[in-house]
């Protein structure tokens, strides 16, 4: 087996989170508002579950209001995690080494955190042994068309003024993709959806600002380590917004929220018909008239 690709370097990541952890309260509110979407879909499965761990709990928010008797409050960052309230079971973990036994949880969550995780399949498969049979996974990621003005406007700066274009936005999953993922990390009845969210800002400057505060500053492996080039910079800014400015002179940024949910396999979960199977016909549901056609 090859090992995955280094997508994404984690020490820089955990640095990113512990730098921005003072701060975080003042620039949290996109991860209030995925965490609090998350919730609310965690309020329609009626279902007790007794230990649940988050796996986002530094930013997140969540430890003390997930549906669980007990909640394990875990983050890459030790100085994220030290954000959760003193009462809840704290572990400094990475997604990619989960230190949980299998069959240990009864609810797993993640908050915008797994898209900076470099084998996410490797993640998920590690997430459904540690649930007990028949208990869910459910997480939010940031995918699809996020900060797809950024990326646009950074990469025609950069190929206008350098002649090249270095990696400084990451890579984002769609959400066909990631329902794929989480059938072939074994769960059952997964479903994937998307939420598209819009955020201006007075500029983009502040925009690459607070970024930096939440910590999903570049963490790619194959970076650059100097700082982006002020000329760069400029460039990239007047481009932004001559194109997505609106009339108040404010800039847009898109971030896609996709939200994932599946269970881990029981006994006594409902399973797909044989095909054939069926005892009535289509057609007579749909009050028609049924058509064969002929094989060529």
């Amino acid at each position: 087996m090859t090992a995955p690709p280094r997508i994404f370097d984690r020490q820089a990541v955990r640095r990113h989170r512990d730098r921005a952890a003072p701060g975080f309260a003042d620039v949290d509110f996109l991860f209030a508002a995925a965490a609090d979407a998350l919730l609310e879909r965690l309020g329609d499965v009626r279902r007790d579950f007794d230990l649940a761990l988050d796996l986002s709990a530094g930013r997140s928010g969540l430890a003390d209001r997930l549906p669980a008797r007990h909640t394990i409050a875990a983050d890459l960052s030790p100085a994220a995690l030290a954000r959760t309230g003193p009462g809840t079971p704290r572990v400094a973990a990475d997604e990619e080494w989960l230190p949980f036994a299998e069959a240990s949880l009864d609810l797993v969550v993640s908050v915008l955190s797994l898209h900076w995780v470099n084998d996410l399949p490797g993640s998920l498969i590690q997430i459904n042994r540690a649930l007990k049979p028949d208990r869910l996974f459910s997480a939010v990621l940031m995918g699809g068309e996020t900060l797809r003005e950024l990326r646009h406007c950074l990469t025609e700066a950069e190929a206008e003024l350098r002649g090249g274009v270095a990696p400084r936005i990451s890579p984002m999953a769609d959400v066909r993709d990631l329902g794929g993922l989480l059938q072939r990390a074994g769960f059952a009845m997964p479903v994937a959806d998307t939420e598209r969210l819009t955020v201006r800002y007075a500029d983009p400057v502040t925009l690459l600002r607070e970024l930096g505060a939440m910590g999903e500053a570049n963490a790619l492996a194959d970076r650059e380590r100097c700082a982006l080039r002020r000329d760069v910079l400029a460039r990239a800014v007047e481009l932004y917004g001559a194109r997505y400015a609106g009339g108040d002179g404010r800039v847009p940024m898109t971030v896609d929220l996709i939200f994932l949910a599946g269970w881990s396999p029981g006994p006594d979960q409902p399973k797909p018909l044989q095909p054939g199977s069926a005892k009535q016909r289509l057609a007579d549901a749909l009050d028609t008239r049924e058509v064969r056609v002929p094989r060529r």
